[in-house]
Formats: C-alpha cells, structure tokens, sequence
C-alpha cells in the first residue's frame, strides 16, 4: 500500500508542477506579447485567466506569498521552480544547469520582487486607506473589524526587516543545495 501511494503522490507532485509551470509560462509569455504589441493597459486582461488559474493553483500548497504574488516578476522564478520539480518528480533528479538556476536566480529577483512589492504597497496606501478597500468593519453579523490599510503597513513593517533575514538564508540553502550537488 506504501508503495502505491508513493506513486500516487509522484504523479500528483509531477503533473502539479508542470501545470502550474505551464500557467506561469503563459503568464509571461501573454505579458511580454501584449506589452510589446498593445502597452501596459492591456497587461492584466491578457493575463487574467492564465494568471489566476496558476495563482489558484498555489492554493494547494500551504499558503506561500499570499499577500502580493499576482505579478509578472514572479513568472520566472515560478517557471525555474515547477519545471527543477518537475524534472524531481518525473526522473528522480533535475540537470545540475537546472538546480544552479533554481538556487541562483533568486539573487537577483529576490531584491527585485521585495522592492517592487514594498514600492506598490507603500505606494497604494493612499488609495486602500480612502478606499477602505478590502476592509470590514462593524457592526456586521460576524462582530469582526478588519481594516486592510493597517494589515498593509504591518506587512510592510515585517517585510522591510526581515527581507535581509530570508536573503541570508537563501544564500545559506544555495550553498548547501550547490555544495553537495558538487559532492555527488
């Protein structure tokens, strides 16, 4: 019985993975075609469909970069991540050019996305707090207050400090996953 569910978990973990690699493909692909051919406004109608499907397939996993991941940056590291578990999944290893991107293209796009995702929430703060966007408040039937403008700055107030903190571990797990892909 073990062993059935082994597959079965292999082959559910090796379809996820390239289908959602597929999604976040197509989002990048339809963003490059659209902005060169139409500009910007036209961006997240040509993404749309792809990009929440892919986003939606994140839910599966345990709840990763829910706060700000609708974006075209994330395209590339999403599609490094699903094909280097992709390739784990289907044969049992990724090519050692594969796993030298997997550990090493986040020190670029890391410091990229966290300035971008910081610039935007601190930038849309004027508009969520006259707004009120995605805020509850009382009294409702549920007797719960939520106010999206002060989540948003206790967002900022963790992402801005601990930003350096998971880059430093980032670094720590490229080295170990590069190191021991040399011993092998």
């Amino acid at each position: 019985m073990a062993g059935f569910l082994s597959v079965v978990r292999r082959v559910y973990l090796t379809l996820y993975n390239w289908i959602v690699f597929a999604g976040w493909a197509q989002v990048l692909y339809f963003a490059i075609k659209t902005l060169s051919e139409t500009g910007y406004e036209d961006v997240y109608d040509a993404i749309e469909k792809p990009l929440q499907l892919a986003q939606t397939a994140a839910v599966l996993e345990i709840g990763s970069r829910l706060f700000l991941t609708w974006g075209i940056l994330y395209s590339f590291p999403e599609i490094i991540r699903y094909s280097f578990f992709g390739f784990k999944e289907a044969l049992g290893f990724a090519p050692s050019w594969h796993l030298w991107l997997r550990y090493s293209s986040f020190l670029l796009l890391y410091p990229t996305g966290i300035t971008s995702e910081v610039g935007l929430i601190y930038l849309a703060l004027p508009h969520i707090k006259t707004s009120e966007m995605y805020s509850v408040r009382m009294p409702n039937t549920l007797n719960f207050s939520f106010d999206y403008f002060y989540a948003a700055i206790v967002v900022l107030a963790i992402y801005v400090p601990g930003s350096p903190h998971m880059y430093r571990y980032m670094l720590g797990q490229r080295k170990r996953a590069l190191s021991k892909s040399k011993r092998e």
